[in-house]
Order: C-alpha cells, then sequence, then structure tokens
C-alpha cells in the first residue's frame, strides 16, 4: 500500500512539472516578438506572429538587399557563437557581402511579378545565423534568418507596407546526414536560398517558383 502511494505521488508530481515546462515554453513563444510573420513550413518553431503575408495586390519591380555593416560577425567555431552573422556556406571573406548576394538570387523569382500597384521591395537583414562546423558535423541545428521587409512606392519611394519583422529559420541538418547532403550538393547555400526564396515569395502573395541556384551553387 505505501510503494503504490509513492508511485501515485511520483506520478502526480512528474504531471506537474511537465504542465509547468509546456506553459512555461508557451508562454516565452507567444511572447518573444509581437508582429513577427513567420514562414512556417519547413521551419523549426518560432515566436508566434500576428501579421499576414501580404494580399497579392503589388506589382514587384526590384528587390533591394541590405546587410548592414554594424551587424557583428563570427567565426568561432563553437556550437553558438553570439554574434549576428554566423555564416559557413562560403569560403571565409566579406560575409555580409556573401549574405546580401545569397538573398539577392533568392529574391529574383519576385521581381517582376504580381499585379497592381508597382512597388519595390527592401529587405534589410536582421540576423543570419547558419551553423559552424562544430554543429553541422555533429549535432545539426538550424539556419536562423530574419529580415524586416519594406515595400515602397516605385515611382515616389512612399513607404506603402512595412517594416515588417519576418522570420524565416529551417532546420539545418547534422552529422552523417549533413556529410550525404554535402555529397550530393545540397549544401548549406543551397538549403537556405531555397527557403528564403519560398518565404519571400510567400510574404508577398504570389505563387511559388523555384529559385535558380547557379549562383548559389558556385
Amino acid at each position: 500500500m505505501f510503494t503504490t502511494v509513492r508511485m501515485i505521488s511520483a506520478l502526480v508530481l512528474a504531471l506537474s512539472l511537465s504542465g509547468c515546462v509546456s506553459g512555461d515554453m508557451a508562454t516565452r513563444a507567444a511572447g518573444d516578438g509581437p508582429g513577427l510573420t513567420i514562414a512556417t513550413q519547413g521551419a523549426i518553431r518560432a515566436p508566434e506572429a500576428t501579421g499576414q503575408p501580404l494580399a497579392a495586390q503589388y506589382q514587384i519591380t526590384d528587390v533591394q538587399v541590405t546587410v548592414p555593416r554594424d551587424l557583428s560577425v563570427s567565426e568561432a567555431n563553437t556550437f553558438l557563437p553570439s554574434a549576428d552573422i554566423v555564416w559557413r556556406g562560403d569560403p571565409l571573406g566579406d560575409r555580409h557581402a556573401q549574405i546580401a548576394a545569397i538573398i539577392d538570387t533568392a529574391a529574383q523569382p519576385v521581381i517582376g511579378r504580381g499585379t497592381g500597384r508597382p512597388v519595390v521591395a527592401e529587405v534589410v537583414v536582421t540576423r543570419f545565423h547558419g551553423v559552424t562546423e562544430k554543429t553541422r558535423y555533429t549535432v545539426g541545428g538550424n539556419h536562423s534568418m530574419r529580415f524586416d521587409l519594406t515595400l515602397r512606392d516605385a515611382a515616389t519611394g512612399a513607404v506603402v507596407v512595412g517594416p515588417r519583422a519576418v522570420v524565416a529559420d529551417i532546420r539545418a541538418a547534422g552529422g552523417a546526414r549533413a556529410i550525404e547532403e554535402d555529397r550530393i550538393g545540397r549544401t548549406q547555400k543551397v538549403v537556405v536560398t531555397e527557403r528564403l526564396a519560398e518565404v519571400l515569395q510567400r510574404e508577398l502573395g504570389l505563387a511559388p517558383r523555384p529559385v535558380v541556384l547557379q549562383a548559389a551553387l558556385r
């Protein structure tokens, strides 16, 4: 009888702790960035959103990409470097320029598309975290990509929509899976370029089209 009571008590305690953990996680997610729009397909769990993708009511005449020079960069081979930019999908070099080139490639499928008021889409990167060598070839993780999206009238430059904070996170392979992806040419650069293309098209209310990846594969 004593053993049965102890077992019941332990079960009640475990269920109580489980509820606390779930509640804490939900609370943190819900409060981590109101106003964010999140492209959820293929993404990891990200902060809850109050925004919605734009209706298809604009013609996208151009996409202008900015990666601010004051975003910090880390080349540390740790699991989670402390910086705004962490990128290993290109040879060591100007990470700001490399990221701008990736987003420019991802944006090509939206240029010239849509109907209605002609606008220019401005993309300003706020965070771009790929995974380090240590992470990619062990446990894996996620590519954490955030940017502000603004639409401006193509003729006057006046703000039409935004800025809107967008989250474009996606899982990153690890270990043997990452090695196999590298072998068949599905590099980190390909994964993030495809993801960004998908997110930009969805955010602008456009039907998805594949991104041309020749530049991304270099």
